[in-house]
């Protein structure tokens, strides 16, 4: 049974610092990406970043590139989400997702799911 845990959200001052990570745990081949995407209160789910198995590429919505970093230990299961100089516009439920294969930015490409970790950007 595939599984993914997040962790590290919290509360944070804007401009202030996080790392999520998303515990990846069930899968029976090793050739996953993992996209992170968020969801704030009344709006609809959007992509926030994407990594391919071997990290050779990555993605990120426009909203937070030069911002946020995904990165990916295979060894571990683990893959963060480095998130600096964040903003009010970032609060929101952050979801890691998993496929097969290549990423996609579109949600409904993932069959896996995590249950969310909050970010609440706030002075």
């Amino acid at each position: 049974q595939v599984q993914l845990v997040e962790s590290g959200g919290g509360v944070v001052e804007p401009g202030g610092s996080l790392r999520l990570s998303c515990v990846t745990s069930g899968f029976t081949k090793d050739y996953y990406s993992i996209g992170w995407f968020r969801q704030a209160p009344g709006k609809e789910r959007e992509f926030v970043a994407a990594i391919t198995w071997s990290s050779r590429t990555t993605d990120y919505a426009d909203s937070v590139k030069g911002r946020f970093t995904i990165s990916r230990n295979n060894a571990k299961n683990t893959v963060y989400l480095q998130m600096n100089n964040l903003k009010s516009e970032d609060t929101a439920v952050y979801y890691c997702a998993s496929k097969l294969g290549y990423y996609s930015d579109y949600h409904l490409d993932y069959p896996y799911w995590g249950q969310g970790t909050q970010v609440t950007v706030s002075s």
